[in-house]
């Protein structure tokens, strides 16, 4: 026997409750609450519409060539090549059956899996791609390694927001600490000319920042939004003055850093299409490979990370139990900001190799959207972070390949990806309870 389904958001979420109720004997008592977000569906049957427009109203005909190989790989894999308007005519059907069974999926009470919507999203891309790559040749491991590229500042600034936020201080400051280690990196790895000083420098830089937001946010109580927005302010401020004054008067001597050089691993860089992405890569992507597992393990299978949780869900109970909250939050942003500074410096020491104004680009509010779409979940929030980065690469991708899609849409096309995964995928999502809270210890 159920009850009647409720929309307790007014209709603003497509979210419904259904609350069932079971016979217990001597009557009816309250079973489980089931609680159905209908987003994916939804969005499911959008890009479902969108594709049936661009790939079958629109279809452009030819085909597109996929490459697979470089002509200096030491295994050269044959092209692959796809007909345009076949190939968009079976990604529409086969999104349409996805988004038909997400609807029967929420209407009996089970969540869309997270693989369902992979496929849908590969669905999606390979008909789009295909589409509007028509009677060009896509390099898919430059498009890809452009991606991780792109991806790997914002996968150390969701590792860190992650941290932040599970131990109860939401990090709004992470373009802040990003733009500071990408600074200090380029200055200090240009006096001493060593890569690993200025890796080491941006750390410290990223943590600087975070000491900031934690001393307001945890011992002076102010408003944790607040002071994270202050600090982007006041470090986009500061380095857009030294690098006006200081930095452009003698490139030289302030930005010219040594930078990482890419370290080819044998055998595994030789790999057809996924060595040359992974296995050729610098020692911050390596950092990289290494920490997510690193912060997953330890958050959610050591005695630090149990403290870590229970400060960011329970402050309350677990000052009972012994846990110095303020303590526990302060050391933890530090270590937060160590981790995204150490990110901004790939952009000068690996990416680029110096400093330019505002280089990070928004950088840190993108890996903070990735995040939430990640659910605090340090995997999740990477696999979050390398879609942004891949659409943030496919804009110069197709502007290269001659896509019809106009330029202005393709520069927005990495923050509607963002918009649209945070808003339409995210589904109905719980952050941690007492994330931007601040403990007033009674």
């Amino acid at each position: 026997m159920a009850d009647p389904e409720a929309h307790p958001h007014g209709g603003g979420d497509q979210v419904s409750v259904v609350t069932t109720t079971k016979d217990s004997g001597s009557g009816l008592a309250p079973a489980a609450m089931v609680v159905r977000s209908w987003k994916a569906p939804i969005a499911f049957a959008i890009f479902t519409v969108i594709g049936v427009v661009l790939f079958i109203a629109l279809a452009r005909g030819g085909d597109t060539t996929y490459r697979l190989s470089n002509d200096t790989d030491a295994i050269i894999l044959p092209s692959i090549v796809l007909p345009a308007d076949a190939t968009g005519i079976v990604s529409v059907v086969l999104m349409a059956i996805i988004a038909v069974y997400a609807f029967l999926l929420v209407r009996g009470g089970t969540k869309v899996p997270l693989w369902l919507t992979t496929i849908f999203a590969l669905m999606f891309l390979l008909g789009f791609l295909t589409w509007a790559a028509a009677g060009s040749t896509v390099p898919l491991v430059g498009l890809l390694a452009g991606a991780l590229t792109v991806s790997t500042p914002l996968i150390f600034g969701s590792l860190g927001g992650v941290i932040s936020e599970r131990v109860g201080v939401v990090n709004i400051a992470i373009e802040g600490q990003l733009l500071a280690g990408a600074f200090v990196a380029a200055m200090v790895a240009t006096f001493t000319g060593s890569a690993i000083a200025g890796l080491l420098a941006a750390m410290v830089a990223g943590a600087v920042v975070s000491a900031v937001l934690a001393a307001f946010a945890i011992k002076y109580l102010v408003d944790q939004v607040i002071v994270g927005v202050v600090l982007n302010v006041l470090v986009i401020g500061l380095t857009s003055f030294l690098y006006s004054t200081v930095m452009t008067a003698d490139p030289d001597l302030f930005n010219k850093p040594e930078r990482f050089e890419r370290i080819a691993i044998p055998l595994l860089s030789d790999i057809p299409v996924l060595g040359p992405i992974l296995f050729n890569q610098t020692i911050i992507v390596y950092l990289m490979f290494a920490l997510v597992p690193a912060v997953w393990f330890a958050l959610f299978k050591t005695r630090w990370g149990l403290r870590l949780r229970s400060v960011g869900e329970h402050p309350k109970a677990a000052d009972t139990v012994g846990i110095n909250v303020r303590a526990t939050r302060f050391w933890n942003v530090l270590l937060a900001g160590l981790i995204v500074g150490g990110g901004g410096a790939f952009f000068t020491l690996a990416a680029i190799g110096s400093f330019t104004k505002e280089m990070t680009n928004g950088a840190g509010f993108i890996a903070l959207a990735a995040v939430i779409f990640g659910q605090w979940n340090p995997i999740r929030a990477t696999l979050a972070a390398l879609l942004f980065g891949f659409a943030t690469n496919l804009q110069s991708t197709l502007s290269i390949v001659g896509s019809p899609v106009p330029s202005e849409f393709m520069l927005m096309l990495p923050y509607l990806v963002t918009i649209f995964a945070v808003a339409g995928l995210v589904g109905f999502s719980r952050p941690p309870a007492a994330s931007g809270k601040p403990y007033i210890k009674s």
